[in-house]
């Protein structure tokens, strides 16, 4: 898959829109504890301004659901963003409204706008017509460097490449980077291939698993889904959390590997206890006999040395989903663990977005992968096989 390439396009002098991931996390001060999303951006940015563009910048924030929502405002990304780009940035009062529209139209080369929070209008998540026609107004090119949410088709990221012709709009460098890298990874990976899939429901990543299994050589199981497989197996699993109907699902995923030739691995022991929180007396326990008022919040010490052993000769690995509950540091051995020998390997390291990349970042691991993909839910459909709603318009035709 091809996508139209930023680099094709005539951009001289001329306004070009560009839909961003800015959906950083926050903390109760509203300073960004996490820039790299903005950071990410900023190649694709430089290069419009370099060939003498004004460039207006879109982006989310949140989930203020068509309210204005002062929290949720994109300041804190434009005063972040100023000071990455070395130059000013105007955030505009409003996402269509006159001071946006205004501004867009007034803008001079070299110069950089951010729209307010492309959420705080309700026709972007029910890609609206009316929206999309107004944002595609504002410029004369349309880039998408927002994969993170190009799995959405909203106004900004799907509605919009109606209104641009196939020379008037194009993927930015992330975008066109994340796309290569999973088509790459998918269908011709160097073997052997092993995914590591976790994560706490088995329904999330159905799936991605039944198109993965074709493809890969090994498959390891953790978090939450994998007492679904370990219930379907017949074993005692206490009160740990599982999906009772997709039993069916999980038993077939488990037939489907061994008539493929795929090793299938599940977790041997758990680290369980009676409740999730901080003061709850936990022990390690196998997988087989958790006790029956006792959950598996991790992964077990003897797994994760299963694990290593499993994955010591893989030249691809991709880790989509955390192995246990790693918010709270007593059930984030596992998953921290896994992390230090995937980062540590020589094969190549893909990091699916999400949780998985929130965990690698907090341990300080996120340099030592070779890819740190910025979108959980897009990168998710992409291993299912899907074609996302905002690359689709941005695939090279013929």
């Amino acid at each position: 898959m091809e996508l139209l390439s930023i680099k094709d396009l005539d951009l001289k002098d001329k306004k070009v829109f560009i839909r961003c991931d800015f959906n950083v996390p926050m903390d109760e001060f509203g300073n960004i504890s996490d820039d790299r999303r903005i950071r990410s951006a900023v190649a694709t940015i430089n290069y419009c301004l370099d060939q003498d563009c004004a460039v207006i910048l879109a982006s989310h924030l949140g989930r203020p659901k068509g309210e204005i929502v002062e929290k949720y405002s994109l300041a804190p990304v434009a005063r972040r963003l100023q000071q990455l780009l070395k130059r000013h940035v105007e955030l505009a009062g409003d996402v269509v409204g006159e001071d946006a529209m205004q501004k867009a139209k007034d803008l001079p080369r070299h110069e950089v706008l951010l729209l307010e929070n492309l959420r705080f209008e309700k026709g972007e998540t029910e890609n609206d017509e009316v929206l999309s026609e107004n944002l595609a107004t504002m410029a004369e090119f349309y880039i998408n460097d927002a994969f993170g949410v190009s799995h959405r088709a909203h106004a900004s990221v799907e509605g919009i490449t109606h209104y641009f012709d196939d020379n008037k709009k194009a993927a930015g460098f992330l975008l066109r980077k994340e796309i290569e890298f999973f088509d790459k990874l998918i269908n011709n990976p160097i073997r052997p291939f092993s995914a590591i899939v976790g994560g706490s429901k088995v329904s999330g990543k159905l799936e991605a698993l039944i198109n993965l299994l074709p493809k890969v050589d090994k498959v390891f199981i953790g978090g939450g889904m994998a007492f679904t497989f370990l219930k379907q197996m017949g074993y005692d699993i206490g009160k740990s959390l599982v999906e009772d109907d997709l039993l069916e699902d999980a038993q077939h995923i488990m037939d489907e590997a061994k008539k493929l030739g795929v090793k299938f691995y599940l977790p041997i022991d758990v680290v369980a206890a009676e409740k999730f929180s901080e003061d709850s007396v936990i022990k390690i326990t196998t997988a087989q006999e958790i006790p029956t008022d006792w959950m598996g919040l991790d992964i077990g010490p003897a797994t994760v040395r299963l694990y290593r052993e499993g994955l010591a000769d893989s030249q691809t690995i991709l880790w989509n989903g955390p192995m246990g509950v790693y918010e709270m540091d007593k059930f984030a051995r596992g998953s921290t663990k896994i992390a230090h020998f995937v980062a540590d390997t020589y094969a190549t390291t893909v990091v699916g977005g999400g949780d998985t990349a929130d965990l690698v970042q907090r341990i300080g691991l996120d340099d030592e992968m070779s890819f740190m993909s910025t979108g959980g839910g897009a990168s998710l459909e992409l291993l299912e096989g899907k074609i996302l709603p905002g690359v689709a318009q941005l695939v090279k035709q013929g």
